[in-house]
């Protein structure tokens, strides 16, 4: 084998590995994979079948993923969404769950058992959550099932159809200020760098990588910098290694940040500084969309 492909993107372990993969990992079965979807709130992806692994990443409800293999609990898989590969818990997928025809454009909402908000809610959603919407009720929207129930109502504006995405990604980006800070997060409860980044894109209908390494592959063009940062622009992503941030304008830097352990606004070239002299190091990118 010739080939060192990512962990974090192939379904590939010594005993076990996705059939696609015959002839460049080695294995000793092979095997092709049973299509679910997420049907929990969120769910947690992780590096090892156990509770207090490492956490490489969320799936939000709605997403659909490729099952490898299902034990213990657990469930080894492919997203679809970003391709990562690790292990949910089993009782968050189901492989009859309707396709979401519309995800969640609020910071966190909750689903209802009824079109009042007066009523318990059954759960909370996070922003880019998807559901099935089978119809409208008053100013609520009806949910053709939402996990074990048979069906749920969120709020209208809280929801947006998947073909209407955001024309301002770094808007969404905006509404996560003062979030949580949670390494491999990727809800309004905690979320990294990356995870904030993924999540504002997605909602504007572009299709990311998760970490900050792909990210800086694999999105936009980049961008000439000098000492000064001058010529930056709204959008402009500005990475370190290990490390990405949003601009909400030329001088001003949007992250999710262990500095403060929440996602943060603040002067850029005050980040710039404490970042390398910290952290990171220097600036290695800074990447433009569109």
């Amino acid at each position: 084998m010739t080939a060192i492909l990512d962990r974090r993107l192939t379904p590939a372990r010594p005993d076990l590995a996705a059939r696609h993969l015959i002839g460049q990992v080695e294995a000793r079965v092979f095997v092709d994979p049973e299509p679910m979807r997420v049907v929990a709130p969120s769910a947690p992806l992780r590096r090892e079948p156990r509770p207090d692994a490492p956490l490489d990443t969320e799936a939000l409800c709605g997403e659909a993923v490729d099952v490898y293999e299902r034990f213990e609990g657990w469930a080894w898989v492919q997203l679809r969404t970003d391709g990562y590969v690790g292990y949910l818990p089993d009782d968050a997928l189901r492989p009859d769950a309707l396709a979401p025809t519309h995800r969640v454009r609020a910071l966190r909402t909750f689903v209802y058992p009824g079109p009042s908000m007066k009523l318990p809610p059954l759960a909370a959603l996070s922003l880019g959550a998807g559901v099935a919407v089978s119809g409208e009720s008053g100013e609520f929207l009806t949910l053709s099932e939402f996990g074990r129930y048979a069906t749920g109502f969120v709020f209208a504006p809280h929801l947006a159809a998947l073909e209407t995405p955001e024309p301002d990604f770094v808007s969404v980006a905006e509404l996560c200020l003062n979030a949580p800070y949670l390494w491999g997060g990727k809800t309004s409860l905690g979320l990294d760098c990356s995870g904030l980044t993924q999540l504002a894109l997605a909602a504007a209908g572009i299709a990311s990588p998760r970490d900050s390494d792909m990210l800086e592959r694999e999105i936009g063009e980049p961008v000439p910098f000098d000492e000064g940062l001058q010529g930056l622009r709204r959008g402009d992503l500005v990475f370190w290694k290990g490390h990405v941030g949003i601009l909400t304008d030329p001088d001003t830097l949007l992250h999710a940040t262990a500095y403060s352990m929440t996602v943060m606004s603040e002067p850029l070239r005050a980040a710039r500084d404490r970042i390398q002299a910290k952290s990171f190091g220097a600036i290695t990118s800074i990447r433009r969309i569109g």
